[in-house]
């Protein structure tokens, strides 16, 4: 007797798990949907198989996801690209990526996260952001020069990126976020992946223009409503103004 809380939280730590592997999987059907079942030639789709590999995704899993979103075989990936612009608490700006099998269903779940007790509203924000292309990488010599990289890569601009903010990340390495047009994301993957850089994200993004300023109550508050719509299993990505 006694120990009952440990089966309950081991069942939500099961929960958790599959949700984000359901995640990963969908994430590697939708590069390989958009930019083919190769990863040597799908920068998106060989971060994505990585990520999974490390979250100890099964391979015949990961080889099923990329024949669907291919389109090899007979199973087909039927699934819709929905974009929600709307406004956490504090007038904080977020674009919210759906991936679904039915939008009937998701679209007005995903409002009601908008609307009750989550003090966000739904509304056009997409022109505070900057579309953009993101590629996430990391190398094991901490003294690496990110400027340098950045250029030779053919990105716009990096910011040096930690374990703190990309879990990806791995203590002690020389993380880095490059920002790049959409257009070059293969490109500067490609040559982080030939000169010893580990790409843990390549996709296209938003970048805020600003950010509210706010206080670490207010912060918090946002984090709540964020998580609330992180854990919608059809969320695929959320972008939010926040720092």
């Amino acid at each position: 007797m006694g120990r009952q809380w440990l089966h309950a939280k081991r069942a939500v730590a099961s929960m958790k798990k599959a949700k984000a592997t359901g995640k990963l999987v969908r994430e590697i059907m939708v590069a390989a949907k958009l930019g083919g079942g190769d990863p040597d030639l799908n920068a998106r789709l060989a971060a994505a198989v990585e990520k999974a590999r490390k979250e100890s995704v099964p391979r015949d899993v990961i080889e099923r996801a990329i024949k669907k979103g291919s389109g090899q075989g007979e199973e087909k990936l039927v699934l819709e690209h929905v974009v929600f612009e709307g406004y956490a608490p504090h007038k904080v700006p977020v674009i919210v990526e759906i991936l679904t099998d039915n939008t009937n269903r998701t679209a007005p779940e995903i409002r009601v996260l908008f609307r009750n007790g989550q003090l966000g509203a739904a509304g056009s924000n997409k022109f505070l952001f900057d579309p953009v292309g993101l590629v996430e990488a990391h190398q094991s010599d901490p003294n690496a020069d990110l400027e340098t990289a950045a250029i030779e890569a053919g990105a716009n601009e990096v910011e040096p990126l930690a374990h703190t903010q990309n879990d990806d990340i791995p203590e002690g390495a020389a993380g880095a976020r490059f920002v790049a047009d959409r257009a070059a994301i293969h490109t500067v993957s490609r040559w982080l992946s030939q000169h010893g850089w580990t790409v843990v994200t390549s996709e296209p993004g938003y970048v805020p223009k600003m950010y509210p300023q706010l206080s670490e109550e207010q912060r918090a508050e946002v984090g709540e409503f964020l998580q609330a719509l992180e854990d919608h299993d059809d969320v695929h990505r959320i972008w939010a103004a926040l720092k």
